[in-house]
């Protein structure tokens, strides 16, 4: 399946957020709306979409960049899409997106309580780079 990838829009930030959920990327702890609003108001983030021939959207990342690495967030792909292809466009068109600006290294980072889609990244050349992150409430 070929997917047409373009920028989302404001008013699909419901459907994004039901996509996340049926992809098991939210956690209660996470504001999948917030998240969206935030990623599309930035100067250094975007959310892709990825739709299927008939229009749906049927794939979604959250690229963004620090001003040294980028970073992917809620690469989705609706579970009936799953195995199609769609989550290596959604990837590399967020790693395009990267290097139009400039970036060199992309990373994202997977739950524990998500281990199966390493495989995945790890097919479309990733790494896994044993690290210890912190991570620090401010609100």
């Amino acid at each position: 399946m070929t997917l047409t990838i373009r920028p989302a829009l404001p008013e699909e930030e419901q459907a994004l957020a039901d996509l996340w959920r049926a992809c098991g990327l939210v956690v209660s702890y996470n504001d999948p709306g917030a998240d969206f609003r935030f990623a599309l108001a930035g100067e250094t983030s975007t959310v892709l979409v990825g739709t299927d021939a008939e229009g749906q959207i049927a794939g979604s990342v959250m690229v963004g960049h620090d001003g040294h690495r980028g970073w992917l967030y809620y690469v989705a792909v609706s579970p009936d899409h799953q195995g199609s292809g769609a989550g290596r466009q959604m990837v590399a068109a967020a790693e395009d997106w990267l290097r139009r600006l400039g970036v060199w290294k992309v990373q994202l980072l997977v739950r524990d309580t998500n281990t199966k889609v390493v495989a995945f990244y790890e097919h479309l050349g990733f790494d896994v780079s044993p690290r210890v992150v912190l991570s620090k409430a401010l609100g």
